[in-house]
C-alpha cells in the first residue's frame, strides 16, 4: 500500500509501499482518507515525542479519519505500531475510533480533532471552566489557541482575552470570541518588552482572571504567572494550565515568590497527564459541537505522494494529507 515512512529515529517521513495491515481481533481495519500534521503527530512519528513507541521503519501519523471495514466513518488516534495514519490502511483499537458527525467533512474533522481536543481538555477537564468565568489564552494565534478562544465562549466565557507575538492575527480573533488582544515581543533584543507585557496584562488581570490556557511556556508565560501574583486579589486561585511548548523554550526561571504570593494553581494537560479515555470523550465533544458553535479552522489539503513537501510546510493553516 502506498505509505509515509519513516526509517529511522529523528527523519522525515518519504513516500513509498509499506506491506499493508490484516485483520487483528479488537482492532478496527480503517481505510483512511484524511490525516492531519499536528506537532503531536509529526514528534509521535519521528519518535522523539514522549509517548513514542520508536520502532522502524514505521508508517508515520497518529490520528485521522476514515471507515471501519462495515463502513462507519471515524475519526481515529494511536494506531497499532509500526502501521501510522499517512497510508491507505491502518489499525486502530476499537476503544480508540470516535464516530464522526454526518454533517462535518473528512478534512475539517481530522484538522480539528487534535487542536480542539487540546483546547476542550484544559477548558473541561483540567481547568474546570464554569459559565461566567474570565479565560486568558497564551498563544492564542495558532490552531489550537484559536479553537480555544471560540471554544471558552461556546462554554460560557464571560470573557476571554487572547494573547500572541502576530497583533494582525490576534485582531482576527475578535471576531471569533475573544474581548481583548494582547500582542508581545519578547527576548534579548527587546529589554523592555517583559515590562510592558507585564504591565498589559496586570491592567487586565485587575478585573480577575479564573483560567489561563498556556500553548508557549517560556518567558510569556512566566511574565502571566508573575503578573497574576501581583494583581489578583488575595487567595483568588487562578487555574493555569499548561498544553503546549510552542515557544520552544522547555525551562523558564519562575520566582518562588510568585507561588508563595498567589493561590495559582499550576497544572499541565495532555497525554498522560489527562486520560486516553477522557481525550477521546474530548474529541467526542469537539466534533459534535462544532456545528452548533460553528467552530472555524484554516485548512490546506496536498495528497499523500506530496508528503516530503507537506511535512516541511508552515503549521498555519493546517495541514491536512488526504489519501484516497
Amino acid at each position: 500500500m502506498k505509505a509515509a515512512i519513516v526509517t529511522a529515529v529523528g527523519n522525515a517521513p518519504v513516500f513509498g509501499e509499506f506491506n499493508e495491515p490484516g485483520a487483528t481481533p479488537g482492532a478496527e481495519l480503517i481505510t483512511v482518507s484524511a490525516s492531519a500534521l499536528s506537532q503531536f503527530s509529526k514528534s509521535r512519528s519521528s519518535g522523539t515525542h514522549y509517548s513514542s513507541e520508536a520502532v522502524f521503519p514505521a508508517v508515520a501519523g497518529a490520528d485521522g479519519v476514515g471507515r471501519t471495514a462495515d463502513g462507519r466513518r471515524v475519526y481515529f488516534v494511536l494506531p497499532e505500531a509500526p502501521y501510522g495514519a499517512l497510508a491507505e490502511k491502518c489499525l486502530v483499537r476499537a476503544n480508540q475510533c470516535v464516530e464522526v458527525p454526518d454533517g462535518l467533512d473528512d478534512v475539517t474533522a481530522s484538522a480539528m480533532a487534535n487542536p480542539g481536543m487540546s483546547a476542550w481538555a484544559a477548558l473541561i477537564d483540567r481547568a474546570a471552566l464554569k459559565p461566567g468565568e474570565t479565560v486568558l489564552v497564551n498563544g492564542a494565534t495558532g490552531s489550537a489557541g484559536r479553537l480555544a478562544v471560540q471554544l471558552a465562549k461556546y462554554l460560557g466565557a464571560n470573557k476571554i482575552i487572547a494573547t500572541g507575538r502576530n497583533e494582525s492575527e490576534l485582531q482576527e480573533l475578535l471576531s471569533l470570541g475573544a474581548d481583548a488582544v494582547i500582542p508581545f515581543t519578547l527576548g534579548a533584543m527587546h529589554p523592555s518588552a517583559e515590562k510592558n507585557y507585564e504591565q498589559a496584562l496586570k491592567e487586565v488581570f485587575a478585573q480577575g482572571v479564573n483560567v489561563v490556557v498556556d500553548y508557549l511556556w517560556g518567558e510569556s508565560a512566566k511574565t502571566i504567572i508573575v503578573a497574576i501574583a501581583k494583581t489578583v486579589e488575595d487567595a483568588t486561585p487562578v487555574r493555569f494550565v499548561h498544553v503546549g511548548g510552542a515557544s520552544g523554550e522547555e525551562a523558564i526561571a519562575l520566582p518562588g515568590a510568585a507561588l508563595r504570593s498567589s493561590a495559582i494553581q499550576l497544572m499541565g494537560s495532555g497525554v498522560k497527564s489527562v486520560p486516553l479515555p477522557k481525550l477521546l470523550g474530548a474529541i467526542k465533544s469537539v466534533l459534535e459541537v462544532a456545528g452548533p458553535a460553528k467552530l472555524q479552522i484554516a485548512t490546506q489539503t496536498m495528497p499523500l505522494s506530496a508528503i516530503e513537501q507537506a511535512w516541511k510546510a508552515p503549521g498555519k493553516p493546517r495541514i491536512v494529507v488526504t489519501i484516497q
